[in-house]
């Protein structure tokens, strides 16, 4: 038995439910102006709660529903995405990801595979991230989840997207991009603090990184990475000494929410690839290059993504730690992409 009725927005009739003088006859057959009930919703709108349904809380139930069913319709899979979490301690905070924001970033663009995420990291490690123990412990069980987790999906499974959601000290964030690559598809999001979400903002941005080269270029090849914060050169020559040959990345006002839009993280990805071609032509190959991060989470990673073992001088990674008095040391990845943790 059809218990369905077409319902109208704007009364048929004039001197029905919202009806209108001047709109009711033109619009009596017109689909923007007609709805789809049941029998008790329709007697609820015409009836019971007439009052409660007006013409605009009608027209935004109409166009609430038409996106829902609009997003469903058009989930095909070539839409399907591996959702990635990888979190980490940062300091005494564990990492709060949760597989619900990651799904709400990612849609209507793409859709999950699965209603589990992928995830690979332990974020409620005891070590604190001022420690040898921590970098030894993370580093390993990052290394060993992508090769239990992620490795069988590459290249073998139907879908070979993935959208990465990373929350952890960059140095790690920087090891799991390598360990990605992007030979792979994949579409890495960033958490913003105004507002609170991982989802990408379409608002004007300015892209415009700047490039500062050194005077000399016959030190140790440092790549200085001023994105979040200011960093000044004296806090790398106290790790380094005062030999460094110091390449910066920066914008006009470092800070911590800078990178709003994807449009963003897309120059980023050029500029790393550039700049990586740039200091190799300057210093060789032989010798590693010297990463200080401060920057947004989601370009440590596609920092990580862009390197290549066979073409890129080896990194050596540094984390900026107040308990440790400044940037230590915490792992180096060398051309064959092992990583050596002192």
């Amino acid at each position: 038995m059809n218990k369905a009725y077409i319902s109208h927005i704007i009364g048929a009739k004039e001197n029905g439910p919202r009806g209108d003088k001047i709109l009711s006859e033109p619009l009596e057959l017109s689909f923007e102006n007609l709805m789809l009930l049941c029998d008790e919703c329709h007697n609820r709108i015409d009836e019971a709660q007439k009052n409660e349904h007006s013409v605009s809380y009608l027209q935004k139930m109409k166009k609430d529903h038409e996106e829902r069913i609009e997003l469903l319709t058009g989930l095909t899979p070539e839409k399907k995405t591996h959702i990635i979490l990888y979190g980490a301690k940062i300091g005494n905070h564990q990492s709060p990801l949760n597989f619900s924001s990651a799904v709400r970033a990612i849609l209507p663009v793409r859709f999950p595979t699965s209603d589990r995420p992928i995830e690979i990291g332990i974020s409620n490690s005891e070590f604190e991230d001022n420690t040898k123990e921590y970098w030894d412990f993370q580093s390993e069980q990052l290394r060993k989840a992508f090769e239990r987790k992620l490795q069988p999906l590459l290249g073998s499974d139907p879908i070979q997207h993935f959208s990465v959601f990373g929350l952890a000290p960059q140095p790690l964030l920087i090891k799991f991009g390598t360990l990605l690559s992007e030979i792979y598809p994949a579409d890495v999001y960033q958490l913003h603090r105004e507002p609170n979400t991982w989802q990408w903002l379409d608002e004007p941005v300015n892209n415009d990184f700047i490039i500062i080269e050194p005077d000399s270029k016959t030190g140790t090849p440092v790549l200085l990475l001023s994105l979040s914060v200011t960093v000044t050169d004296d806090r790398i020559e106290r790790v380094l000494g005062s030999n460094v040959s110091i390449w910066r990345i920066t914008v006009k006002a470092p800070n911590n929410d800078f990178l709003k839009a994807s449009s963003q993280l897309s120059e980023f990805r050029k500029l790393i690839r550039s700049i990586f071609d740039r200091i190799k032509a300057y210093h060789g190959k032989e010798q590693p290059l010297h990463i200080f991060p401060a920057m947004p989470l989601s370009c440590a990673i596609e920092l990580g993504r862009i390197w290549m073992p066979k073409a890129d001088m080896s990194l050596v990674l540094y984390d900026e730690n107040h308990k440790n008095g400044g940037f230590v040391k915490t792992i180096e990845i060398n051309c064959l992409n092992k990583e050596i943790i002192e």
